[in-house]
């Protein structure tokens, strides 16, 4: 079976690129800066599934969207998280955080508006995401 994107994250979400092993996805909502990773695999749950080759990869990939994020927008905080409550397809939450967000201190499930950016908004952010991203030769959009 091939690899395809789970309907809800392709609704929640806008394409930034691929890596080797991941494509690299820029969630909607207009709370923080919000990368989402997924293994190009199909029927993966779990990172612990993946060989260890490739759980290698996926932190050098993790790596480059936590430095973007980092460089890009000076978080306080960042977080990652693979919940996988609602979507099981393995993804993984690469979450700028700030002290001044609206969930702050507390996770951003169940805490934020709910509300996407503007398409113009989502558009300009996944450009400048996709500049920095490219730093990395790894990475192709």
């Amino acid at each position: 079976m091939s690899f395809s994107l789970h309907p809800q994250l392709a609704l929640d979400t806008t394409y930034l690129g691929d890596f080797p092993l991941c494509v690299a996805l820029l969630h909607k909502d207009d709370s923080v800066p919000w990368v989402i990773l997924v293994p190009k695999q199909a029927n993966l749950r779990e990172l612990h599934h993946l060989p260890m080759e490739q759980q290698h990869q996926f932190l050098a990939e993790s790596q480059c969207v936590n430095l973007a994020l980092e460089s890009l927008f000076t978080p306080d905080k960042l977080n990652l998280g693979a919940l996988g409550n609602m979507v099981p397809q393995l993804h993984i939450h690469h979450i700028a955080r700030f002290s001044n967000d609206i969930a702050w201190p507390g996770p951003l499930w169940g805490n934020t508006k709910g509300e996407y950016r503007t398409d113009t908004k989502q558009s300009e952010l996944a450009n400048t995401l996709r500049m920095e991203l490219a730093k990395s030769a790894e990475f192709h959009y």
